[in-house]
């Protein structure tokens, strides 16, 4: 044990660390060629040239501090959602605003409950703070809600719900969700996670399915915190801008934990001209609807078995160790998602959609490195 580790407490000691992709720079300077970066679920047309010019002009006022409050972003979000700026925090990032609920809600004597296979988030931020994290069996490769609701006692104050599930990319019907929320006791928030609601959304409305009530849920003040982002569909990862709608009260209680300033006015500027460029958000998600079809179809034509995704990734049975295979696909120019370690999916990948040129050069590097060959 090192010398600090007497005054750093149990329960992050005990923490594993995330071990997110390295950056595209990195890989691509160690292994001396040009990396196609699909590990991380990033939009591969980028931000909206709207953003773009956006950030650009509030970068002049960047030696000003930002509005604490997020006050013009949450206006917005809410005239689009329906609701009112007082059911609506912005954070660095939906992940952000899980550390934040949990140190709301949860101490050590109390429980949260997940899935396995989901978010490696919803355990980190459970454990930082002492609590207990109940992780059922995964159903269908997704969430079993019944199984969810069995977990639930007198101690748990949060269950966590990635809708779609990353990694796995599946996702839990309206109705079903509605089920679930109907027999759920007084004592338990929801932390519905739809960070990929844009492309569940849109690919819902192709295949007939209903796929989310969370801003009714948000309208009716329902126990839910409903959980959205601008680093997928929006191009914007980099820019850590994510936002919850809740129950008023509880939104007033999450933000006293929210750090001062924690969104910068570059992130908000481009937050807010993303939401005007219906055009650059078309095409993210007609590109996305497309090359999911193909690469899905093109994988199982392979002989792996890749399940039906409502995000923009694919969850891919390896039948091998994962970590062998991203580091063959990554010496051919690459990157994807292994999951192992706190995924617990030691033989699986995720791979994120990305153009039709980046998606046939993944198809055709997963090809040879299946034959044990480079492409060098």
């Amino acid at each position: 044990m090192g010398k600090f580790a007497e005054l750093v407490p149990e329960r992050v000691r005990a923490l594993a660390s995330h071990a997110p992709n390295r950056s595209v720079q990195q890989i691509e300077a160690e292994s001396e060629m040009k990396m196609i970066a699909l590990g991380s679920n990033e939009n591969p047309f980028g931000p909206s040239p709207l953003a773009i010019r956006a950030m650009e002009a509030a970068a002049q006022s960047v030696h000003l501090y930002p509005d604490n409050d997020m006050m013009a972003l949450r206006e917005r979000l809410a005239l689009h959602h329906g609701i009112s700026p007082d059911q609506i925090i912005v954070t660095a990032g939906s992940t952000n605003l899980l550390d934040i609920l949990a140190r709301t809600l949860l101490t050590p004597e109390l429980n949260a409950v997940t899935s396995e296979r989901s978010f490696v988030v919803y355990p980190m931020v459970t454990r930082s703070v002492g609590a207990e994290l109940r992780q059922v069996p995964c159903k269908n490769d997704g969430y079993d809600l019944d199984a969810i609701s069995d977990a639930i006692d007198s101690n748990t104050r949060i269950v966590y719900i990635a809708n779609p599930n990353n990694p796995t990319g599946t996702m839990i019907p309206a109705k079903e969700m509605d089920r679930f929320l109907d027999r759920l006791p007084e004592n338990v928030v929801v932390a519905l996670d739809e960070a990929y609601f844009e492309y569940a959304e849109w690919l819902g409305r192709e295949r007939g399915i209903d796929y989310s009530h969370g801003v009714d849920y948000v309208r009716d003040e329902r126990s839910v915190l409903v959980l959205r982002t601008f680093s997928k569909a929006y191009g914007l990862a980099s820019a850590r801008v994510g936002y919850g709608m809740g129950p008023a009260e509880l939104i007033n209680y999450l933000a006293r934990l929210k750090t001062a300033f924690i969104v910068n006015g570059i992130g908000e500027a481009g937050a807010l001209a993303a939401l005007d460029d219906r055009e650059h958000y078309e095409k993210s998600m007609k590109n996305n609807s497309s090359e999911l079809a193909l690469v899905t179809r093109q994988l199982r034509d392979m002989g792996y078995a890749a399940l039906e995704s409502w995000g923009n990734f694919v969850y891919i049975e390896t039948g091998e160790d994962a970590s062998v295979i991203s580091r063959r696909l990554q010496m051919n120019g690459i990157i994807v998602r292994p999951l192992t370690g706190g995924w617990g999916a030691r033989t699986a990948i995720r791979v994120t959609v990305g153009s039709p040129e980046e998606n046939r050069k993944f198809i055709e590097a997963l090809r040879h490195v299946t034959k044990g060959a480079s492409l060098g």
